[in-house]
Parts: C-alpha cells; structure tokens; sequence
C-alpha cells in the first residue's frame, strides 16, 4: 500500500547537515524564517560525522578568527567546563592554528544551537527530485523511513556537497577538476593509550622513515608513503587522518561502498604497524573508525563568478567577499600519489570568498554553500576549509533572508550590503575591513 505524501511548508530548506547546512539553517533560522533541514544520515556536522576528531582548519588567516558562527561554536566549546576545544597550531608548513575539539561535545552543542534557532531537523532523510515552476524551485521531494515527504519551500539551500538537487534543477557543473579527476577521500581513525612524547620525538607529522620501511617489506600499502598523524584533543590519543583512497567518484554510491572497505583494510593495516614499528603506540590500540569515507570533492556548481587560483594569488579582496582566507593549496592526490599544501597567497596576504560563487545564474530561489562553491582546481584546494564553509553557510543563509524580505531574486541580493550584515554578526576581514584591525 502507497505512503501518503507529507506536504511541508518552510520558508528555508537547507539540503545537507554539514558544517555549511549547520551555519545556513542557523543563520536563516535566527533572522526569523521558518527553516527545515534534511540530512541524510543520523547526525550532523558532515566530515565531522564522516572523520570524527577532523581539525577545523582555515580559521584563522594571519592567526586572526574568521569570525562569525565558527567564532561562536568554538568560543562555546572553549568556555565548557573543562574546556572541549583549544586552538593549536598545525604540524604541516602553511597551514595556520586549527581547532581541535571534543567531538561529542561539538555535536551536542551544534544540535543545541540549531534547537535553540528553531531549526526543525530531518536526520535520515533523502532528498529526491525538485518540481520547477518557472526559474523556481516550487518543491522538493524526500525520503524518511514513514514514507515521502513533499516540501514546499519559499528559498532553497544546498549544502548537501555533491549537489545532486541542484544539478537535477538543471545547474551547469564540473566534476572534479577540468578533467574530472577528484581528491582522494579518506577513512580516519584514532589511536589511544600512546605516550604522545614518544610518538611525537622525532618532529616529522608524516612519519616518512616508518612509512618507508612499511611499504619497503610490504605491510603498508605503496599510497601510505606519508603517514599523517596527528595529537588527539584528549591526552593519549592520536589522530590518524593518513589512509586516503585515489580515483574515487564520490557521487557514485558503489564506488564509495567499495572505497569504504579498502579503507576500513589499510586503516586496520596502519594501526597494526604502529604499534609493532612506531615508539609510543606499543599499548595502543584503534578506536573511533570513520563510520565512512570523507569526501573532499565531486561537483562543482556553476555561479554568477568562478574563482581562480589567480584571484588567490593575487590575494584578492572581493566587495561582496563573505569571508576570510589564507589556506594553502592543499591538493590531495587528484592525479597521483601526491599531496600538496604549497602557499596561496604571499606572507602577510589573505583573500576573501565572493557571495556571487555561491548563487546559480538563472535559478532564482536556490543558493549553494560548502565545496559546491564554484572555483576552478587550484582555487578549490585552497578554499574548502571546514571554518570557510561554515562562513558559506551563514552567508547563503542571511542571503536567503535578504532576499525573502525584500522579495528579490537570490541574483539580485547585494553582495557589498550582505557582507556589512554578515560584519555586524562578527565576521572578520571583510566588507572593507582588514584582519586585525581595530574597530
């Protein structure tokens, strides 16, 4: 027997719980909008479900905060009792302070803060095809296990990182790079019980004499030639974000599946090493494997601008620019068994991130934030850190506000006004006003 359709009116529905879904739906839902939220797995937070303990990295161009709701979620974690966040400082060259956390404790405080917002949340729930009425989306179809649902939504979001809403709505996209080669996803896990002091003695992050002679007598897989281990937050503990899977199309589902068991190998593979080879893990043992892989790249949209690996270089400092950045250009093995992390921008330099890169160029009513962001590669490998996706998500979610009040296309939202709007939320190096400044 056919489920009835629900039919949901909202005025916000954001597609996609991660970081970019959580600053979005927060951020339309505290400028007084009605929102929704479907997430198609249990919980929010996006890679941080997917990598739990993933550093939030990008957060602090020229060692000043971004701002914003990253400023907020972090500054709430830092003043629990005792403290679930601090900022420390990255092992890898270019790479600034990052934040490393209690991951439980984010997930309840990002759960509380969308409750406290009114946010309505649909965990476990698919979202389907959308019905166009025009340049509109006039509904989107889902999924949850009591059957389909119908929403019925004035303003959509798509946060959902591989963009499938939108680019069934009839979005242009590029997969991947110009020749749709796509990074590397990765399963993470941790290692606790180790004598950090001892496994941190030698000061290379990437552990590259033991990855050698792993790979040389054949225990660890040729990929692993770099081994990326990382201080857990909680004494102890080592995060292990080295196991990464090449030529991965992450919009399709078998593809995934078949990368998620050869990554759940080499992380078993890795973990049995370290503590047979490596000083300090010899009473540790795994613990907190991904429940999947992170995906860092499938599709990206077309928008009214494309950013470039020249806008970055250049350190340009867009007037509609929503957010701050200075990260380097970390390539994770798009077309080998590479990785980079080379500097964007010259000593002293940042950018900010255009709001035109995340608004469509016809569809009148939908707006995308998170690594749907329309760049090309290099400027890609630069912009998708997780703090510079939460500044996406709070912009597209003001934006979606903007323009419902003042009943405009999301085209025409001003972007110079959105970012004033977005600095009297907190949100730093923007709107005419550089890092650090006073005032």
């Amino acid at each position: 027997m056919a489920e009835p359709t629900r039919e949901i009116e909202t005025d916000v529905l954001v597609v996609g719980g991660g970081t970019a879904g959580f600053a979005a739906a927060l951020a339309a839902a505290r400028s007084g909008l009605r929102v929704r939220l479907i997430e198609a797995g249990p919980k929010i937070g996006g890679v941080m479900a997917s990598c739990p303990g993933m550093p939030w990295g990008g957060g602090y161009p020229l060692g000043h905060c971004i701002g914003g709701i990253f400023a907020e979620l972090t500054g709430r974690l830092s003043a629990m009792a005792p403290p679930a966040a601090e900022v420390r400082p990255c092992a890898l060259e270019n790479f600034g302070p990052e934040v490393q956390y209690d991951h439980e404790a984010a997930t309840l405080v990002m759960f509380d803060m969308l409750d406290q917002a009114g946010v309505i949340l649909h965990l476990n729930t698919f979202s389907g095809l959308p019905e166009m009425a025009g340049k509109r989306i006039c509904a989107v179809s889902a999924q949850d296990r009591l059957g389909p649902l119908r929403f019925l939504p004035r303003m959509v979001v798509d946060c959902s990182g591989d963009g499938d809403l939108s680019a069934r709505a009839g979005v242009p996209y590029t997969l991947g790079d110009d020749r749709g080669n796509m990074m590397a996803v990765s399963l993470t896990f941790h290692m606790v019980g180790a004598d950090t002091q001892a496994v941190f003695a030698e000061g290379d992050p990437y552990f590259r004499r033991f990855a050698a002679r792993g790979i040389a007598e054949g225990r660890l897989h040729p990929d692993l030639h770099k081994l990326y281990l990382i201080r857990g937050f909680h004494p102890g503990t080592v995060f292990c974000n080295t196991v990464t899977i090449r030529g991965v199309d992450g919009t399709d589902p078998a593809a995934v599946a078949r990368a998620r068991q050869e990554g759940r190998r080499r992380c078993h593979q890795v973990a049995h090493f370290l503590v047979a080879d490596v000083p300090g893990f010899q009473n540790a043992q795994m613990w907190g494997l991904g429940p999947r892989v992170g995906v860092r790249e499938t599709r990206k949209l077309q928008a009214l601008y494309r950013i470039t690996g020249e806008d970055i270089a250049e350190g340009t400092r867009f007037a509609d620019g929503i957010v701050a950045c200075d990260n380097p250009i970390d390539d994770v093995m798009r077309v080998s068994a590479e990785m980079t992390h080379e500097a964007a921008v010259d000593q002293g330099a940042y950018y900010t991130i255009p709001y035109r890169a995340l608004v469509p160029e016809t569809i009148e009513n939908l707006l995308f934030a998170g690594r749907l962001i329309c760049t090309d590669p290099v400027a890609f490998a630069s912009v998708r850190g997780m703090p510079q996706y939460m500044a996406m998500g709070q912009a597209t979610g003001v934006a979606a506000a903007m323009a419902l009040e003042g009943a405009l296309r999301v085209q025409d939202v001003n972007g110079e006004t959105l970012a004033g709007v977005l600095q009297q939320q907190g949100m730093a190096g923007i709107a005419g006003r550089t890092l650090g400044a006073a005032g």
